[in-house]
């Protein structure tokens, strides 16, 4: 079992408690793993080193900030196959898709390293006859990131490159589910000429290191991808202190199957979308409306699509579709629905249970029909591979079932005519919609949600600006 570290004002350090916290593998069932369980001391003193740090970091010109996420990306690219193999075994994600988040990292770094030149201020027309307006854009200071189980290197990532290319700090919390790969990136780090306090990564839970961190009167804006119930205390934990959050809080996404859509087109993408890491995706197609003149026919095809996905080793060659839930618990909460759906009047038409498998957490590919719009299956966050499909009559029967739901992420439509997809785009009130494809963002667009899926958003020139500040001059000559 190997023993991993915090990364604290430039040092791989333990924790003062003495604790620690052990990492499954939910492939084996074995432990692989031990990291610092970190409290209150912890915290406080990687946001003392941040603070102690942030001020001379965002006195460097931008260029030479942005050189160290590009050292950050060849660093990535020099380890990457044993990066995506240490990402497999915590999180039982298949191999190819371990390795497409180790890459997918390594250019997030360098995409927002691009960003060095191009963001700016403004110049803004005053109402006097001498006098200009400058708007210029500061960092917000020390950031506190916290990360999710489900793609926690990509999304430290997400959180890490604008906060350092716009001049902040950042104390970052991987999952404690999860959090090896991130800390063997931090041992990377450590061998960089990076100023310490910089970047410091802690480990432990989140209702007592999390709380601790989000707290602290040093924090100056927190950044969350989670769920609802842990976006709801950060914003209740910051409220005392006015503090910025950004928080991405996992959706309930619709996908519409209109009747002169690709067939083909519409099952892969929502096989694609449903199965991508076990179905544990916030923006994962987690519905689906089909309309009622094809119903049957897409029904009966998209089941045999789901019964044809293969499930096993996430280290097999060639890798299955999709591995194991995360753990037990998360095994539970998917079985414990689908049976409560059932109960409710809901048939399932393909898997409905959990796996027969020597070891892991699986759960069979799952497809139910007859479900109702109000219940828990269609309403509530599944985040596991099973899917409730739903007839519709015409279009804005459609629009308005696919609205009727607390979370707005993300939403897709399926359909050969342009002028039923771009107004399916106007009507939909989700962050995202996706057009006759799987549900998968790209660095360069805005991850942002509507309703309870959060507020704020990650990617692209909007995400850069979460961390930045605004201040205007009035300058009268």
């Amino acid at each position: 079992m190997e023993t991993l570290h915090q990364f604290i004002n430039g040092e791989l350090v333990d924790s003062p408690s003495g604790e620690w916290i052990e990492v499954e593998n939910p492939y084996t069932g074995k432990i692989i793993s031990r990291v610092p369980k970190g409290d209150e001391r912890d915290a406080d003193a990687a946001l003392q080193a941040a603070k102690a740090a942030q001020d001379a970091w965002a006195a460097q010109t931008v260029s030479s900030r942005a050189v160290y996420l590009k050292k950050m990306a060849e660093l990535i690219r020099s380890k990457r196959v044993q990066l995506a193999t240490i990402l497999a075994h915590e999180q039982a994600k298949i191999m190819p898709l371990a390795q497409v988040e180790i890459d997918f990292t390594a250019d997030y770094f360098d995409y927002y390293a691009g960003w060095a030149r191009i963001y700016e201020g403004e110049i803004i027309n005053s109402d006097r006859p001498n006098e200009d307006m400058f708007l210029f854009r500061k960092p917000i200071g020390v950031v506190v990131g916290i990360c999710p189980w489900n793609f926690p290197f990509f999304v430290m990532a997400r959180k890490v490159a604008p906060a350092l290319l716009t001049g902040c700090t950042i104390v970052l919390k991987p999952s404690s589910l999860t959090p090896n790969t991130t800390l063997e990136f931090a041992k990377m780090v450590a061998k960089l000429d990076l100023p310490k306090g910089v970047v410091n990564f802690v480990t432990g839970s989140g209702s007592k290191l999390g709380d601790a961190l989000v707290k602290h009167p040093l924090s100056d804006m927190v950044s969350l991808t989670g769920s609802v119930e842990a976006g709801q205390a950060i914003i209740r934990n910051s409220a005392d202190k006015v503090m910025k959050v950004s928080l991405e809080l996992g959706g309930k996404a619709p996908a519409i199957i209109f009747p002169d859509a690709d067939m083909d087109i519409a099952i892969k993408g929502l096989v694609d979308s449903r199965v991508i890491f076990s179905g544990q995706v916030c923006n994962c197609a987690e519905r689906a409306y089909v309309h009622e003149s094809i119903f049957d026919e897409f029904v009966d095809k998209f089941v045999k699509a789901m019964k044809k996905v293969t499930y096993g080793d996430p280290l097999a060659d060639p890798a299955p579709n999709m591995s194991s839930q995360i753990d037990k618990n998360q095994l539970q909460k998917i079985s414990e629905m689908v049976d409560r759906a059932v109960a409710e009047g809901a048939k399932v038409l393909c898997g409905g249970k959990a796996a027969d498998t020597e070891t892991g957490y699986f759960y069979e590919p799952t497809v139910l029909v007859g479900a109702k719009q109000s219940s828990e299956i269609v309403q509530k966050e599944i985040f596991g591979p099973a899917i409730p499909i739903l007839p519709f009559k015409d279009y804005d029967e459609a629009i308005a079932l696919a609205n009727d739901c607390e979370y707005g992420l993300t939403s897709s439509v399926f359909s050969t005519n342009i002028n039923t997809c771009l107004k399916a785009i106007k009507d939909l009130k989700f962050g995202e919609t996706y057009i006759n494809r799987e549900h998968f963002e790209g660095m360069q667009g805005f991850h942002a949600g509507w309703r309870k899926s959060g507020i704020g958003g990650a990617d692209g020139k909007h995400g850069l600006m979460e961390y930045l500040a605004t201040q205007v001059a009035y300058i009268q000559f």
